[in-house]
Parts: C-alpha cells; structure tokens; sequence
C-alpha cells in the first residue's frame, strides 16, 4: 500500500547506550523516541527483533516469532520489583562503544534469571493472570519455542537435529517427558518472551502516541537451528536421514560478494506450505503485525523465485533459480489482514517477475542512494528515475555508512557524485546525501543513525558474507544533541515530510 510522505531513522535497538552492554528497552530507547519527535520523524526503523544465534545476526535467530531476551531492560525488572540495584553492584565495565555479546549474555543471564524467581515468588495475582493470559494467547509458536530452548540448553547447545532421535522427530511421549522434566527452565523461557514484549510494548505505544510509526523486518529465511524448523520440518527442505538443509537459501554473485552469498538456511517446501494454505506464514505476520506497524520484507525477491544451492557446496556460484507462489501467498495473507502495510526489500538481481508482483500488492520498493552513482543516467537508484510509492535510504545495514563509502569510492564517482549534488568537495557528504533523499519523491526516506551522525566505517553494522565482528556497533550516551535535531528537523520540514 501506498504511505504518505514521510521520513525517519533506522536503528536497532542493539545499538542504543545501556550500562549493560547492549542496547535495551529501558529509558535510552525513550530517549530516542523524543529525538525522533523533536525532529519531526515519523519511522523508526528496526532489524529483526527475534533471538540470535550462532554470529549474533538478528537474521539467524532461534525463532521467527520470538523476542531478543537481551533486549529486556534490567532496570525495568527493577521498576516492577523484580530486581533490585543492589543485583547491579558488581557490573563490569563494558564497551561503550560496541557490543560484547558473550560479556552481555554472561551478565544479564544471570539478572534475568533472578527475575524469574521474583516473579513466581512475589508478583500479584493480577501480574501472574497477565502472564498466563499472554502465555494463552501466544500459545501458537510460543509452546514450541520455549520447550525447543530448554531442550537446546539441557543439551549444551547442540543444534537440535544432533538430538536423540526421539526428540529431533518429536515423539509425542517423549516430548511429555520432558516437559515435565524441563518444566522451570520452560516457565523461564515463557517468562522471558512476557517481558520482552510487555516493555516492547511501551515503547511502541509510547512512540505510537508521538505519531512515530515502528517498521519491523521480517527475514524471508529462518535459521535452520531454530523452534520452527524443529516444530515443521515439513515446510522445509531438509535431508531425511541427517535433518540437515538439502537445499540452501542465498544469492549468487552480486554488489557485494563475487561468490555470491550463501546463507545456509533451509529452503521452504513450498508445495507443502501452500497445501496448509499458508497456515506458518500467516502466522508468522500475525505475530509481527502485533508489535510492528509496518513491515519490511528482506529479500523480497525470494518469494516469486529463489536461488537454491544443493547440500555440500562451500559458495552460492553453483545454484538455480526455482520459482516460488508468492502471489498466492500475499493473496491469502491479504484476504486475512486487508491491505497490508509492507515495505519490499527489492535489492539485487530483479526481473520483470518480481516487479509486477510487488506492484501487484502496491508494495513501495527499495532505492539506495549508495547503488545510484557511477553508471549513467539509466541507473534506476538516481532519484529522477524514482516513483513516488517508494522508499528511499542512503545506505542499509548492510552498507558502509555514507562517510566510509565515500572515502572509497574511485576519484571518477567521486566526481560524478558531486557534480550531481552540485558541490565542490566532500566535506559534510552525509548531509548531503540526506538532503538528496529527504528531497526526492519517494514517499518515505530512511536514514541510518550512522549517516546523521557522519560516522565513517568504524560505525559499519554489517558486511555481508563475514560471519564474525558485525552487528556491535552502539552510539555514546549524549551523542544526540540539539545541534542534530535541528538539522534534520529543518529538512524534514523543508521538503515537506513532516
């Protein structure tokens, strides 16, 4: 569906100032909130909210539905007596400036086991009755993901196709078994998910109340160690006997690795899902749409046809395209939702295919600014060739910020690059490269933290194909000031995205 003309900001919350290590839902995000006010933003823009794994990616997460325990504030528990500030006395320094993941989960675990037991102990009536109530309620996808991550703890973090048989295959007696056995470590897992969404909750109201819509982000794949692959091997293309992926999920040779990119998640059993009349995926936007006002769909090509790689190979150069039922599927979830507030994450190799399908469902497209220089005035990212029923970005979390981008660019597109937005050097090229967006026609536009703040490459959030060292960067305590909300207020207001 078509959006009005608007503007905002892209952080997750990761990134946000906390003295726990990582960015939370406690007074920082609010903090945020009121930059995004004051400045007459309308978007906040997040990654995957869900629990990651193996690389901290939020594009690899335990499950589609879930939510980041690490995300849950300390110091909220506190506000509603479940910890005390005695519990924070012996905080280790953390890195202000990054996210030292095994630290964070190192400290936090314990606090938030703490707060469980507080929980069952001392709460209200009328607290606990909320508990069950959102157990109740959410009891579709979160049955099975807190019995999958008791399971996946009791068996030291092993992927659960490592399991015995019993429980990778899910026999019915065995699974009692050990729900009863587990039964504490599932309430924790339950309790967790309770508090996450109660305090994403709030924020999202509290946002919602300033007129700021969230846009969430659905990842097209799900890790194949995670509840849902567990709990439906059936929707996915998996090996009989191992359990492992028989087809892998990725991209071939594009912008931004010359081997392509080979994710390794399991690719869907279609024909399965659509014999379900797609019953997981509604879900799965059900469960989003609950928290979320506007969806972004990464990958987004991937649903009229995907690139699938066999079992064994160590890049993605040797796959095939397979076409995918993704008009059926946003049929089905359109006739249950109405209009669906969607975002397409249209990036990388586009066929006409793929563009009738997303304007079929009025889906706004992607343009990124970074992508636009450098090959002529028939480069569909130049924002004269834009259409309105787009957004548009200067980068993504998977691109350099605007500064470290231009430090590399050849001497050529640098040129070129100036020449287009009429300066003669390239001495403050984020606020340029803002302007550019917030100029443009496209209905929203979407700018990283990182670009507001000039950043160089030091404030990169991801470099796609590298497994290790991504997803860390933070903002210090402090760093928005007046002297940026004003700025970016005064251009949102001029180009009339307020």
């Amino acid at each position: 569906m078509p959006f009005p003309r608007t503007s905002g900001v892209l952080l997750h919350p990761t990134s946000l100032p906390s003295r726990f290590g990582i960015g939370d839902l406690g007074s920082e995000a609010y903090r945020f909130v009121e930059f995004l006010a004051e400045s007459r933003q309308k978007i906040w823009q997040v990654l995957p909210l869900g629990p990651t794994g193996y690389g901290n990616s939020p594009y690899m997460c335990f499950s589609a539905m879930a939510g980041n325990p690490l995300l849950i504030s300390p110091e909220r528990l506190q506000n509603e007596g479940l910890l005390t500030e005695e519990d924070f006395g012996d905080l280790p320094e953390f890195p202000a400036d990054k996210v030292d993941f095994e630290k964070v989960m190192e400290v936090k675990t314990p606090l938030l086991k703490k707060a469980c037991e507080n929980f069952k102990k001392e709460t209200s009536p009328k607290f606990q009755q909320r508990f069950k109530s959102f157990c109740t309620s959410k009891a579709y996808w979160l049955d099975d993901y807190a019995l999958f991550m008791a399971l996946r703890d009791a068996h030291e973090g092993e992927s659960w196709h490592q399991w015995e048989p019993e429980l990778a295959e899910r026999d019915p007696a065995t699974l009692e078994k050990f729900e009863q056995e587990l039964a504490d470590e599932i309430i924790y897992q339950k309790f967790l998910q309770f508090e996450f969404f109660r305090q994403w909750s709030d924020i999202k109201r509290f946002a919602n109340d300033r007129h700021i819509e969230i846009v969430g982000d659905i990842p097209i794949y799900v890790a194949h160690d995670s509840a849902d692959v567990w709990a439906h091997p059936e929707y996915f293309c998996l090996d009989e006997e191992t359990k492992e992926p028989a087809l892998m999920a990725g991209v071939p040779p594009d912008y931004f690795s010359a081997t392509g990119q080979l994710w390794g998640n399991p690719i869907y059993d279609w024909e399965n899902l659509q014999k379900d009349n797609f019953k997981w995926w509604v879900e799965r936007f059900q469960s989003l749409l609950d928290y979320v006002d506007i969806v972004r769909i990464d990958h987004f090509r991937g649903f009229e046809a995907y690139w699938a790689v066999e079992r064994g190979e160590e890049t993605a150069i040797n796959g095939e395209w397979i076409k995918a039922p993704g008009e059926a599927l946003f049929q089905v979830i359109r006739d249950k939702f109405g209009k669906l507030p969607v975002l397409a994450e249209d990036l990388g190799l586009i066929t006409p295919e793929v563009e009738k399908l997303r304007d079929d469902f009025e889906f706004p497209g992607m343009k990124i600014l970074h992508f636009a220089f450098g090959s002529g005035a028939g480069n569909p990212y130049l924002p004269f060739n834009y259409e309105r029923n787009s957004v548009v970005y200067t980068g993504t979390h998977d691109n350099d910020t605007t500064v470290g981008w231009y430090d590399k660019l050849p001497e050529h597109e640098k040129q070129g690059l100036l020449a287009y937005i009429g300066c003669v050097s390239g001495e403050g090229i984020h606020w340029d490269l803002i302007r550019l967006a917030l100029s443009s026609i496209a209905n929203q536009a979407i700018i990283p933290l990182q670009d507001i703040l000039g950043l160089g490459s030091e404030a990169r959030m991801n470099i796609p194909s590298e497994g290790e060292g991504n997803w860390e960067w933070r903002y210090l305590p402090g760093t928005l000031t007046y002297k940026e909300i004003e700025a970016l207020r005064k251009l949102t207001e001029t180009f009339g995205r307020a």
